[in-house]
C-alpha cells in the first residue's frame, strides 16, 4: 500500500494520513525541499544557443550535477517536461507549460531567483471536497475497518481433505449424539409405558376384586364396594332330565369387566323355602317352582337374578343340533343308554375336541357314574353349556331366531327376545376367550364356605353369602327304602310339623326291612332320639354313624315304618 500520493501536477506530493468516517482516504501535502533555480547553460555563457526552451531536457536543474535530486517529471503527451504546479496561482493564465519561464526573467518584481511556496494547505482528498471545519473526526486512536485489509488465500493441496475430514468427524459426532438422545427418549417412553401398564393392571385387579391381599371382606371394604358396583346380568338355568334329576347353573354377564361366567350350583345347597324351613336346591326346584327357587337363591347368594330358563333335555338336544354340533374335551366314556348288550362302543368317547351331536351332548351332560359325586356330573353340564354358547350366533336377532325355533314355552320372567339378546352377548364373550366356568363350593351341611363367599359369590356374582342358620332347626335327610313311594311325603309332613327341617335323600336301589336313624355328632344324639319318636320308630333304631348328606341327622325308612 502506497503512503504517498502523486497528483501529477506541479511536483506537489501527498501522503496518506488515515481514513474518514466513510472509509475514504485522507491525504496531506508533503513539503518540498528548497532548491535553487539555475541556468544549465550559464556555464557556457551562451543562453539560447541550444535551441528553444521547449527543447531542453529539463528546466531549472542540471541532470548531471552531483547531489541534485531531480524533481518528478510528467509526460503530457507532447514530450514536454517541467515542474508544474496546477494549483499555483496563475498557473493556467498562460496556457500550461509553454508559459513557464525557465530563466526566471519573466517573474514580475522578482528580487530573488525563486518564488516562495504557498503555505501548506490543510490535508484533504485531492480533487474532492475537503472536510468542513470542525467536522474532522478524532484520529487520536487508530480506526481500523474490515475494508482496509485484503486477505489472500493461498491454495493448499490438502485443504479439501482437511475440510472433508472435519465434516466427516462433525457428522459422525452429531449422529452419535442423536442416537444417544433417541435411545434415552425410548428408554424414558418404555419406562412410562411399563409404569402405566402396571398401575392399570393393579387398578383393574383392585376394581374387579381379584387382588389376593384384598380378597377378604374384612381387609378390603373398598374392593367389595368396587365389585358390588359392577353391573351384571344373571339368569338361572335348570336342566331337567326327563329320566330324573335336575342340574342348575347361573349364567353371568359382567358388562363392566366384559367377562362371562357359568356358576355351577350343587343340588345340596341349603335354601330357605317359602314357609321359612330349610330345604335343598333340588327339592326347591321340584316343590317351590322357578319363582320360589329364584327368590331363595337371591337370598342365599345376595344376587339379583333377572329370569329363569327351564331347559329340559329334549330342548337341549334340539339346541345342539340347531347350532351344528359342539366340541367338548370329554373326561370319561359315556355308554349308550339305548344299547341292548354290554360291551358295545360308548356313545361318547373320552378325549379332547370330541364332536358331540344333540343326543351325545345330552348323554354327556347328564351322565353320572356309579358312586360318583354330583359335582362331577354338574361340571360336564357346564362344559356343554359353554360349548353351546360358543356356537350360538353373536347377533341378537340370530340368537333370538334360534330360541324361537325351539318352540319352547319359556318362563314368564324371560321373553324369547330377552333370552336371545342375553345369549348373544355371552356368545361373543365365549368366542373371544373371556368366558369361564366356576363351581360354587358348598360344604357338607349345605352352607357356603368362607372361600365361596370371598371368591365366587362376591367377585363373580357381586353378592354376599347368607346361608340359613344351622341352629334354627335340625335338618333331617330322609331316604325312602320302604318300597312305598308315598312314605317320603308322609314323613316330610310329620317332621315339618315336629319343628325339623326336611331334606330329601332319594330312594335306594333295594328295600330294607328295618328303619334306621343315624347321627354323626354326639351332640345330635338327643335330636336323633326325638326324630325317631316323631316318626314312630323304636328307640333301638337310633345309632351313631357316618352321614354322607349335608343334614344333621339321616333317616332310612324301612318296611317297618308305619306313618
Amino acid at each position: 500500500m502506497n503512503d504517498r500520493y502523486d497528483p501529477g501536477y506541479g511536483g506537489d506530493q501527498y501522503e496518506l494520513v488515515g481514513y474518514d468516517e466513510y472509509g475514504r482516504p485522507v491525504y496531506r501535502q508533503v513539503p518540498a525541499q528548497q532548491t535553487q533555480t539555475y541556468d544549465p547553460y550559464a556555464q557556457q555563457g551562451q543562453p539560447g544557443q541550444q535551441g528553444q526552451p521547449g527543447q531542453h531536457q529539463g528546466y531549472g536543474y542540471d541532470p548531471y550535477a552531483a547531489g541534485q535530486q531531480p524533481p518528478p517529471a510528467y509526460d503530457y503527451g507532447g514530450g514536454q517536461y517541467g515542474s508544474y504546479d496546477p494549483y499555483a496561482p496563475g498557473a493556467h493564465q498562460s496556457g500550461g507549460p509553454a508559459a513557464h519561464d525557465p530563466y526566471g526573467q519573466s517573474a514580475a518584481g522578482a528580487g530573488t531567483a525563486q518564488q516562495p511556496r504557498v503555505a501548506e494547505r490543510t490535508a484533504h482528498i485531492p480533487q474532492q471536497a475537503g472536510p468542513a471545519d470542525g467536522d474532522v473526526p478524532d484520529r487520536s486512536e487508530p480506526d481500523y475497518r474490515t475494508e482496509q485489509f485484503a486477505f489472500v488465500e493461498e491454495p493448499d493441496d490438502n485443504s479439501e481433505d482437511v475440510i472433508d475430514w472435519l465434516k466427516f468427524t462433525e457428522n459422525r459426532t452429531e449422529r452419535r449424539e442423536e442416537a444417544r438422545r433417541r435411545a434415552r427418549s425410548r428408554l424414558v417412553a418404555l419406562a412410562v409405558v411399563l409404569a402405566l401398564a402396571a398401575v392399570g393392571g393393579v387398578g383393574y385387579l383392585w376394581y374387579a376384586g381379584k387382588l389376593p391381599a384384598l380378597s377378604s371382606e374384612d381387609s378390603a371394604t373398598g374392593t367389595a364396594t368396587a365389585a358390588g358396583a359392577q353391573k351384571r346380568d344373571v339368569i338361572v338355568v335348570h336342566l331337567h332330565n326327563t329320566k330324573g334329576g335336575t342340574s342348575t347353573a347361573l349364567l353371568v354377564d359382567n358388562t363392566t369387566t366384559k367377562r362371562g361366567t357359568t356358576v355351577l350350583v350343587p343340588n345340596s345347597l341349603a335354601l330357605t323355602s317359602d314357609d321359612g324351613t330349610t330345604t335343598t336346591l333340588a327339592k326347591s326346584v321340584d316343590d317351590d317352582g322357578s319363582d320360589g327357587t329364584r327368590d331363595a337363591l337371591d337370598s342365599v347368594l345376595g344376587t339379583d337374578i333377572q329370569g329363569t330358563w327351564r331347559l329340559d333335555t329334549p330342548y337341549l338336544q334340539n339346541l345342539v343340533d340347531l347350532v351344528g354340533n359342539i366340541e367338548v374335551d370329554t373326561d370319561t366314556d359315556v355308554p349308550d343308554p339305548a344299547a341292548k348288550k354290554k360291551g358295545q362302543a360308548p356313545l361318547v368317547s373320552k378325549g379332547e375336541g370330541q364332536t358331540l351331536s344333540g343326543k351325545m351332548a345330552v348323554a354327556y351332560a347328564t351322565y353320572r357314574a356309579p358312586g360318583e359325586a354330583q359335582n362331577a356330573q354338574l361340571e360336564r353340564f357346564g362344559q356343554v353349556m359353554q360349548a353351546v354358547l360358543r356356537k350360538i350366533s353373536s347377533d341378537p336377532q340370530g340368537a333370538t331366531t334360534t330360541i324361537q325355533t325351539l318352540s319352547q314355552i319359556l318362563d314368564p320372567s324371560l321373553t324369547d327376545k330377552d333370552l336371545g339378546s342375553f345369549l348373544a352377548g355371552l356368545s361373543d364373550l365365549a368366542k373371544g376367550g373371556d368366558y369361564k366356568t366356576d363351581l360354587l363350593p358348598v360344604q357338607n351341611d349345605g352352607t357356603l364356605s368362607a372361600q365361596a363367599s370371598a371368591g365366587v359369590v362376591k367377585n363373580v356374582l357381586g353378592g354376599t353369602a347368607k346361608s340359613p342358620d344351622k341352629d334354627a332347626a335340625v335338618s333331617v335327610s330322609v331316604q325312602n327304602a320302604s318300597g312305598v313311594k308315598d312314605n317320603t311325603e308322609k314323613a316330610r309332613v310329620v317332621l315339618l310339623n315336629g319343628g325339623f327341617t326336611f331334606l330329601e335323600g332319594g330312594t335306594p336301589g333295594a328295600a330294607r326291612a328295618t328303619s334306621q336313624v343315624v347321627y354323626a355328632d354326639a351332640a345330635r344324639k338327643a335330636d336323633a332320639a326325638e326324630v325317631a319318636k316323631t316318626l314312630g320308630l323304636p328307640p333301638g333304631s337310633v345309632t351313631k354313624g357316618k352321614i354322607s348328606s349335608n343334614a344333621g341327622i339321616a333317616v332310612v325308612l324301612g318296611q317297618d315304618y308305619k306313618p
